[in-house]
C-alpha cells in the first residue's frame, strides 16, 4: 500500500523530476497533508511554491492560491499547464464571461489549481461558487500583506478570515519571504489559527556575499564589479531616470545593458527582459518593478544603486542572485549624502492627511466621478499622467494612494494585461432609432447587448474575440466596428491595453467625510521611519556579519557567520596581518586559540558572541572551543556563557 511519503516524492518525481526536497519543504508538506494551519517563512528563492502545489496534487480537490502579483500568478498557470497540471486564475484582466467559466471549471471540472487576486474574494460571484467547490487547501502568497505592520500592508487580504469561515474544515498555508517576529504573530491572528504554527527555512544564503560598498564614484565601483564578476546582473535604481542613465554608461563601457521600467511599452519591457533572460543582455538596469517572478537561477550580482526603504525589500531583491547555489555578489552602494537626501525624500513621500485628501478630490476629478457616484467602478489608472496634468510628485502621490487603500478607500493594481471596454452613451430608445438606420451595426450592437449586461450603466469588459466568434466578423472587423461606434458617439470604447486598474471600493465621499485615523497615520509613519533607519544601521554596519544580521532581523537567534561578506573577509584579513605581525607566546602559536582567549580575559561570553566577532570558520571555532573545554582552559557557567579557568589567566599556556 502506498505510504503518504511514497506519494509526496513520486508526485515530486514525476511533475518535478527530483528525487528529494529543499530544507524545511518537506517539513511544511506534512503539516499541511496532517490538516494543521502553518505559516512557512522561507527566503526568496527557497521554492515556496512546491510546499503547496505537492499537498494540491496528493489531496483530492482543488488548491485555492491567494495571490496579489497577477505576473507572478499568469507564470505559476503557465508552468503549471507545460506539467499537464489544470490551473486556472480569476483577476481583474478577465472578463465576467472568462471569470464565469473558469469559475464553473473550478467547481464541475478536474482544475487542480485556482489562482484569485485578493480583492476577486469580495465578489458575490466567487462566494457563490467556492462554497460548491471541493476545496482541499488554502495557500495565502505574500502573507506579509495581511498585518497592517508589514511593509506592503493590503486591505484586501483581510477578507481572507472570511472565506475561511465558508470552507472551515480546510487548512491554510501562509507563506511569506519577509516577516518579522510581531508581522509573524499578525498573520496567525488574521488569519484565524487554530494554533500558533510557524516553521522557518533558514534565511541564510552561504552562497551569497553581501557587500556595502561607501562611495561617491558609484560608476566606477559598478563598473569593477561588473568587470571582475562574469555573468549576468541586475542594477536596481530608484529612478526611471536613473535606470537610462546607468545602462547608457554601461552601454559606453562595452557592456551589454538595457533599462527596464514602468515608462516602456509593455512590448518594450517583454522584449528587454526576454532578451535578459536568454543572455543577449548581460545587466539589466531596473526599477524594483522588475524581478516578481522572474526565474533565472544564474544571476551572479544584484547592485542597489542606492539604500531600499526596508531590509524587507533589500532582502528580496538581493537574493534574486544565486538562487543555483553558486557564488553569487550582493553590493550595496552608498553615497556620503544619501541617507539625508533619502530621509527628506521620504518625508516628501509620507504627505500631511490635508494633501492626502487633496490627492483623492484630484484622482476622482481625474475620473470624471461626482460626490455620491462610482462605488464599485474600476478605472484604467496612469499615475504618471494623473501627476502631470495635476504637477504632483509622483512618490507623493503614491503613498497618498497607498494610505486611501489601506483605509479602504480604493484598490490599485499592478500594471496587467486589461480587456477592452464598453459603456453606451445613449438611451435604449435612440439606440433603437439608430439600429433601424444602420444596417451593418444593426446585427452587431444585437450580438454586443445579447453577450454582455449591464454596458448602459457603467463601462463593461469585452472579449473582441469572442465577439468575432458570434457576429462572423474577424477581430479587426470587430475593432472597427467598436471604433465607429465610439465615433458616432453611441459608445465609449477601451481598446485592450497594459495598465494599472483603480477600483473605488465605495462612493465618492465629500472630502470632509473622508476619514483617515490619525493614530493609524502616525504609527505607520513611525514604521516606515524604523524601517528605514534598521536599513541606514544595516549600510553603517562594519563589525557583525551582514548575512547573521539579516537573519536576525527576521527573527533566527542563533545565526552563523556567512565567512563570505565584507566584514567577514575584513575581519579574516585583519586576523591574518595581526598574526604577521605579533610573535606568538610560548606554547601558544595558534593566532585563533590566544584571539579566543584573549576575547575571554574581560569575562564570560555566549558561544554564538564569539563566533560571531572571531575571525576563523564556524566550524574551527566550534571544534577549538569544545577542545578547550575538553582539556579545561574554559568551563561553561550554569547561564551557558563561557568563561576562562585559572590555569587560563594571562601568561598561562
Amino acid at each position: 500500500m502506498e505510504t503518504a511519503q511514497d506519494k509526496i516524492f513520486e508526485t515530486l518525481r514525476r511533475y518535478w523530476g527530483f528525487n528529494a526536497f529543499r530544507p524545511a519543504q518537506e517539513r511544511i508538506i506534512r503539516a499541511v497533508l496532517d490538516g494543521r494551519d502553518t505559516l512557512a517563512l522561507m527566503p526568496t528563492g527557497g521554492g515556496k511554491s512546491l510546499t503547496y502545489q505537492i499537498p494540491g496534487l496528493v489531496r483530492e480537490g482543488i488548491c485555492l492560491v491567494v495571490t496579489p502579483l497577477i505576473a507572478l500568478m499568469k507564470d505559476q498557470v503557465d508552468r503549471l499547464r507545460a506539467r499537464g497540471i489544470r490551473a486556472v486564475a480569476i483577476h481583474s484582466g478577465l472578463s465576467p464571461r472568462q471569470i464565469d467559466i473558469a469559475l464553473d471549471n473550478c467547481v464541475y471540472g478536474d482544475v487542480k489549481f485556482l489562482y484569485v487576486a485578493p480583492e476577486r474574494l469580495a465578489t458575490e460571484v466567487f462566494r457563490l461558487r467556492v462554497r460548491r467547490m471541493n476545496v482541499s487547501l488554502l495557500a495565502v502568497d505574500e502573507a506579509h500583506c495581511i498585518s497592517q505592520w508589514g511593509y506592503d500592508f493590503r486591505p484586501s487580504y483581510l477578507r481572507i478570515a472570511e472565506l475561511r469561515e465558508h470552507i472551515p474544515d480546510v487548512p491554510v498555508l501562509a507563506l511569506t519571504a519577509s516577516a518579522t517576529p510581531k508581522v509573524a504573530q499578525d498573520i496567525m491572528y488574521h488569519l484565524h489559527f487554530a494554533e500558533p504554527h510557524i516553521i522557518r527555512s533558514s534565511f541564510a544564503r552561504p552562497n551569497l556575499s553581501y557587500s556595502v560598498r561607501r562611495t561617491d564614484d558609484k560608476n566606477g565601483q559598478l563598473l569593477r564589479l561588473v568587470r571582475n564578476v562574469p555573468g549576468s546582473g541586475i542594477v536596481y535604481m530608484r529612478t526611471r531616470e536613473g535606470t537610462e542613465q546607468v545602462a547608457d554608461f554601461l552601454q559606453r563601457e562595452g557592456i551589454t545593458a538595457a533599462a527596464y521600467h514602468g515608462g516602456l511599452g509593455h512590448a518594450e519591457r517583454s522584449l528587454r527582459q526576454e532578451e535578459w533572460l536568454a543572455g543577449k543582455t548581460r545587466v539589466m538596469v531596473a526599477t524594483n518593478a522588475f524581478g516578481m517572478g522572474i526565474d533565472k537561477a544564474d544571476v551572479r550580482f544584484v547592485v542597489h544603486y542606492a539604500l531600499c526603504d526596508s531590509l524587507e525589500s533589500y532582502y528580496q531583491e538581493a537574493g534574486r542572485a544565486g538562487r543555483d547555489g553558486l557564488r553569487a555578489y550582493a553590493l550595496l552602494l552608498v553615497a556620503s549624502d544619501d541617507s539625508d537626501r533619502i530621509r527628506r525624500r521620504f518625508d516628501q513621500e509620507f504627505p500631511p492627511l490635508e494633501k492626502v485628501k487633496e490627492i483623492y478630490e484630484s484622482v476622482c476629478s481625474y475620473l470624471q466621478v461626482g460626490i455620491g457616484d462610482g462605488g464599485g467602478a474600476s478605472f484604467l489608472f496612469n499615475i504618471h499622467d494623473f501627476c502631470a496634468r495635476f504637477k504632483l510628485y509622483s512618490g507623493t502621490v503614491q503613498s497618498a494612494l497607498k494610505l486611501l487603500q489601506q483605509n479602504g478607500y480604493l484598490t490599485l493594481t499592478d500594471a496587467q494585461d486589461n480587456p477592452a471596454r464598453v459603456m453606451f452613451c445613449v438611451s435604449r430608445d435612440d439606440l433603437y432609432r439608430l439600429r433601424l438606420k444602420r444596417d451593418e451595426l444593426d446585427p452587431f450592437i444585437r450580438t454586443l447587448l445579447r453577450l454582455y449586461n449591464g454596458v448602459f450603466t457603467d463601462f463593461r469588459p469585452i472579449d473582441e474575440g469572442e465577439l468575432a466568434t458570434w457576429s462572423g466578423y474577424t477581430v479587426e472587423k470587430v475593432k472597427e466596428l467598436l471604433k465607429r461606434l465610439w465615433q458616432l458617439r453611441v459608445i465609449r470604447y477601451i481598446p485592450s491595453n497594459r495598465s494599472p486598474i483603480l477600483y473605488l471600493n465605495e462612493e465618492r465621499l465629500p472630502r470632509e467625510d473622508l476619514y483617515i485615523a490619525p493614530e493609524t497615520y502616525r504609527r505607520r509613519k513611525e514604521l516606515m521611519h524604523e524601517r528605514f533607519e534598521q536599513m541606514i544601521a544595516y549600510a553603517a554596519n562594519a563589525s557583525q556579519c551582514r548575512s547573521a544580521a539579516l537573519q536576525r532581523y527576521f527573527g533566527e537567534e542563533e545565526p552563523v557567520p556567512c565567512g563570505i561578506c565584507d566584514v567577514c573577509l575584513a575581519r579574516r584579513r585583519a586576523a591574518k596581518a595581526g598574526a604577521a605581525a605579533a610573535p606568538a607566546a610560548p606554547g601558544d602559536g595558534d593566532p585563533l586559540r590566544r584571539e579566543l582567549l584573549q576575547r575571554l580575559a574581560d569575562g564570560p561570553l555566549e558561544p554564538r558572541d564569539l563566533a560571531l566577532d572571531t575571525a576563523g570558520s564556524p566550524e574551527r571555532i566550534a571544534a577549538l572551543l569544545r577542545r578547550l573545554l575538553d582539556e579545561g582552559t574554559l568551563r561553561t557557567r550554569p547561564d551557558g556563557r563561557i568563561e576562562r579557568t585559572d590555569s587560563a589567566a594571562p601568561g598561562a599556556k
